[in-house]
């Protein structure tokens, strides 16, 4: 996250109410780290993400629900793999749950802090949030446009192999490229 010289506000720079959002623009995506040398690269299609902007940062609110189904590392067999009990095990984790605690920033550069849940293991996160613009669109509502990124630990959530020296890294890039429709 790049440092603002700007305070912080107490407000976001878009209307209040429920923005909705628009998935054909949206897109949630991952890296991670293989054999130490290379990154293998995914994304998830089916996912959720309810903003609700309030008079003040206090009473506004994110929540966004990752189907773990919907993975995609652009090689099926590999997905299985991803998606089997040794693994992240889809039947026991079908979701990831982040539920906002927090906002703070100003202008375009924000921290989005909550409590990320993947299965029965809830961990704290912290996401820079890049506001991309606020555009208006012939037509319809305006769209707001975001980039938030964060990293998790696998062990952090108990996605660790059962068998020890794993080719997968630890370490977890996410990146979300969100557009919201105004109310």
């Amino acid at each position: 996250m790049t440092t603002n010289s700007t305070a912080p506000t107490t407000t976001l720079p878009l209307q209040p109410g429920t923005w909705a959002l628009d998935p054909a623009h949206s897109a949630v995506s991952f890296t991670i780290r293989h054999l130490g040398v290379s990154k293998v690269r995914g994304r998830f299609g089916a996912f959720t993400a309810d903003v609700v902007i309030g008079e003040t940062l206090a009473t506004t609110s994110v929540t966004a629900v990752i189907q773990v189904a919907s993975v995609s590392t652009g090689h099926p067999d590999r997905d299985a793999h991803v998606l089997a009990d040794d693994m992240v095990d889809v039947a026991l984790r079908p979701t990831l749950t982040f539920r906002s605690t927090s906002i703070s920033g100003s202008g375009d550069d924000w921290e989005v802090v909550g409590d990320l849940t993947i299965g029965e293991v809830t961990n704290p996160v912290t996401l820079a949030v890049e506001l991309g613009g606020i555009q208006e669109f012939p037509g319809g509502p305006r769209h707001a446009g975001f980039e938030a990124t964060t990293q998790i630990r696998r062990q952090d959530f108990g996605l660790m192999p059962a068998i020890p020296g794993a080719m997968l890294g630890d370490v977890i890039k996410i990146e979300l490229d969100l557009q919201l429709l105004e109310p």
